[in-house]
C-alpha cells in the first residue's frame, strides 16, 4: 500500500499535479527526441505525484514501461546497465549533432551538459537484472 500524500492545501496539490503532468509530457516527448532524456522526467513526475496525487503516483508505479524503473530507483537508487548504455550513446549522438548544427560560441554547451549527466549516471549503482 502506498503512503498517502501529505495533507496540503489544494493549490499546492494542484501545483504538484501540474509539475507531474508536465514531467510525464516531457518524458514522453523525450522518447522521440534524443537530446531530451525520458528517465529523469519520469522520476521527477513520480516525486511530484507523491506530493500531489496518490492516484497518479500509483498509475505511474504500476505502468508497464515506467513502473519498474521508478520502483527500482526508489528502492535502490540504481539504474539498469542497459539504460546507462543507451542514455550515454544517445547523449553522444545528440552532442555530435549539436556540435555540427549550432553556432560556434554555443557548440560546446550540449556536450558539456551531456558529459556532466553521463558522469553522474555512471557513478550511480547499476541495478541488478530483473527477470521478466
Amino acid at each position: 500500500m502506498l503512503p498517502t500524500a501529505p495533507l496540503r492545501p489544494a493549490w499546492q496539490r494542484h501545483l504538484w499535479m501540474a509539475g507531474g503532468l508536465l514531467s510525464v509530457l516531457l518524458g514522453f516527448i523525450g522518447i522521440f527526441l534524443p537530446l531530451l532524456p525520458t528517465t529523469p522526467f519520469i522520476l521527477l513526475a513520480a516525486f511530484c505525484f507523491s506530493n500531489g496525487s496518490p492516484r497518479c503516483e500509483r498509475w505511474l508505479l504500476e505502468h508497464p514501461r515506467f513502473g519498474p524503473m521508478t520502483r527500482e530507483w526508489r528502492a535502490h537508487r540504481a539504474v539498469p546497465l542497459r539504460a546507462k548504455q543507451i542514455a550515454t550513446a544517445m547523449m553522444a549522438v545528440s552532442s555530435i549533432a549539436c556540435w555540427w548544427f549550432l553556432a560556434h560560441p554555443w557548440r560546446w554547451v550540449p556536450g558539456a551538459c551531456c558529459l556532466a549527466v553521463a558522469v553522474w549516471l555512471w557513478r550511480l549503482p547499476t541495478a541488478a537484472r530483473v527477470a521478466g
